[in-house]
């Protein structure tokens, strides 16, 4: 019996040594450098990807600023263009994403306001202009023209698209907005379909963004008159909901820096600030 009793203790001393030795075989929490044999932690990974709200008129520079970043940082960065409004909805329901850039900053306000915004900053104007087809056919020279009978009109959604809010606000402000609703033919969830309705030339006219229409070969522009206008910027914030914070908010910077403005003048904007339009309307 006691031979037994002594065979079996030495069994299990052995088997708590090996099972020590496995548990620190297996431990993954610090390794040893092969060449100085110091102590170091595994390494962080970098988030791959960011996920940005983006209204749908910057798509044009926003792509360009995204690979850009990528080639810069390893970090992809996943758009979803829509209708200003229609993201701020899409945000809300799902609390997800890193980034917000509306085409005015009503829309930004709202998302603050509702707690889904914190850091912010400014990029550029969005200037509205008048857009006819190639050889403009209507003869459209001035916001009054719109108003004319006769004359056709696709306008943005102002429930889902920020030019479509605005819209309605330059046609009230210069008293002609009963007029021109009354020649509306259609209105566009965003504004990159006014863009592709009037150069199909399903309508006269359009009131878009100028950087869509200044470089197109189907359209022209008839510019509104800065005392008639309403000038709008464009702001870009991250998330609160945001898992990668410090991520999101070394994107928001690097589309607001002289770089990522660049792009933006390139693709037909104003970068902010400017002396000639100030902080907007």
């Amino acid at each position: 019996m006691k031979r037994t009793a002594i065979f079996m203790v030495a069994i299990l001393f052995c088997s708590a040594i090996a099972l020590g030795c496995i548990e620190e075989a297996q431990e993954p929490d610090i390794t040893t450098d092969g060449t100085s044999g110091e102590l170091r932690h595994p390494v962080t990974e970098e988030p791959h990807s960011l996920i940005v709200y983006c209204g749908a008129g910057m798509r044009k520079p926003m792509d360009e600023i995204g690979s850009l970043f990528e080639g810069e940082y390893g970090i992809s960065i996943k758009y979803n263009y829509a209708g200003s409004n229609t993201l701020l909805s899409q945000m809300e329901l799902t609390q997800k994403g890193d980034g917000y850039m509306p085409g005015a900053t009503y829309y930004f306000d709202i998302a603050k306001e509702k707690g889904i915004t914190d850091y912010e900053q400014r990029v550029a104007y969005h200037v509205p202009v008048i857009a006819v087809p190639e050889g403009n056919p209507a003869g459209i020279t001035s916001l009054d023209d719109l108003a004319e009978p006769g004359v056709t009109v696709i306008l943005g959604d102002p429930k889902a698209a920020a030019i479509g809010k605005l819209g309605n606000k330059i046609l009230e402000k210069n008293g002609i907005y009963e007029a021109v609703e009354n020649n509306t033919i259609a209105r566009g969830a965003t504004v990159n379909e006014l863009v592709v309705y009037t150069s199909m030339k399903q309508a006269d006219a359009s009131i878009i963004w100028e950087d869509l229409v200044v470089n197109s070969e189907k359209m022209e522009m008839v510019e509104i008159p800065r005392e008639q206008n309403i000038i709008k910027i464009i702001p870009i914030g991250t998330l609160t909901f945001s898992e990668q914070k410090n991520t999101a908010r070394k994107f928001v910077d690097f589309v607001a820096s002289p770089e990522g403005k660049a792009i933006f003048e390139k693709h037909g904007f104003t970068a902010y600030p400017d002396e000639k339009y100030g902080d907007g309307q």
